[in-house]
Parts: C-alpha cells; structure tokens; sequence
C-alpha cells in the first residue's frame, strides 16, 4: 500500500487517472460466491497456461451434492457456454474462464490453434509437469462427448503449504482438450483428494457448447 502511495505522489497530474486506475489494483478485492468478474485485458492470460492447483488456505470442499441447482454460462469473450452449479464464482477474461467454489476449481482455456492430439496432449502436460513440481499426469485418452470427440487426461498436483499448519492439498483434475474451426479449448475440472465430484463434473463437461 505504501508504494501505492508513492506511485499517486510521483505522478503527473496528467497521467493522474491511469495512475489512480493502477492504485485500485493495489488494495483487496473480493467477491460473493454468485459474483461473475468479466475482463477484457490482453488475450493471453497466467492462469490458462499454468496446471490447476489447490489453495491450502481455502476452506475445505465437500462433494457437489445432487440436489445442485445448475445454470447455464454464456461466455462471449470465448463463444463457448457450460452448465456450471449456481453460487459458484465466476470470472472471465478475454483467453481463459474460471469457475470456482473454495478447491473446486474449473477453468476453460480457448485460443486459436490445430486440432489437439494424443501426443501434443501428452506434451503438453510433460511441460506443465517441468515447470509444476509434484505434477504428475496418466495417459492420455480419446473419448466422445456430446458436442465431438476430445481427449482426456488426469493428473495430480499439490498445494503450496499452508503456512501456518503446513498441510497441503492434492488436487485431481480431468483435463479434456476439444477443437472446432480452428478453435482449441482446454477444460480443466480440478477436485481436492477425497471429494466426489464426478457426475456433476460429467455434467458440465458434457454441456460445453460452441458458439
């Protein structure tokens, strides 16, 4: 906060809004569990390149129960829509969307690019793997959905320390790769070790939709 301050002092007084702007990403934000953040900044973003992982501070997750009320998500920046459960966050951006509830973590990734194989799936996590420690991914398969054929994997990865008790949180996540016209999207469904969150999963995941 103190360099907030010192940024606004050293300021011009023309360049005083773009400063004021920088300063109130400073300061804390939250939002409600219903909330949905949309971005228009850049089209590359940190968190569709990186492997999902838990936050060890989070309060815990339980399972999706089957009573979950679901809504549909429309996502113009990617011109893609998915059922998502009500009260979950939601935040978009120009290259990536994320859908959460404390360690349940979703996050759908398009860009422009060929049509995803075995083996550029498989790579692509050995990447992620160089770069993640503790990842660890299985095989990577074909399957069907309901909107084409895709690949899947799973891998693992662990939470950085909570830094007051230590633990860390492992995190499942299913990754499916699908493409249409050109477009690659990258679904990540991460769920914490010890949470059931496969038919919900299945739901959304069988719900994504082109635009």
């Amino acid at each position: 906060m103190a360099l907030c301050g010192r940024m606004l002092r050293r300021t011009p007084r023309l360049l005083l809004l773009p400063a004021v702007i920088v300063a109130g990403g400073c300061g804390s934000a939250s939002t409600t569990p219903s909330s949905r953040t949309v971005s228009t900044a850049g089209t590359s973003t940190p968190e569709s390149g990186a492997a999902l992982a838990a936050d060890a501070r989070s309060a815990a997750t339980g399972d999706i129960p089957d009573s979950q009320n679901f809504l549909t998500l429309n996502a113009p920046q990617l011109r893609i829509s998915i059922l998502y459960p009500e009260g979950w966050t939601v935040k978009e951006s120009a290259a990536a969307l994320t859908i959460k509830e404390k360690n349940n973590l979703v996050r759908i990734a398009v860009s422009r690019g060929p049509t995803p194989t075995a083996a550029s799936t498989q790579a692509q996590l050995a990447a992620l793997g160089r770069s993640t420690p503790g990842l660890t991914a299985g095989p990577v398969k074909p399957i069907s959905l309901k909107n084409g054929p895709a690949f899947k994997v799973t891998y693992t990865t662990r939470s950085a320390p909570n830094p007051v008790t230590g633990k860390q949180v492992t995190l499942t996540v299913d990754r499916y790769a699908l493409a249409h016209s050109g477009r690659v999207a990258t679904v990540d469904l991460g769920t914490p070790v010890g949470v059931d969150n496969v038919d919900a999963y299945k739901r959304m995941i069988e719900s994504f939709t082109w635009r």
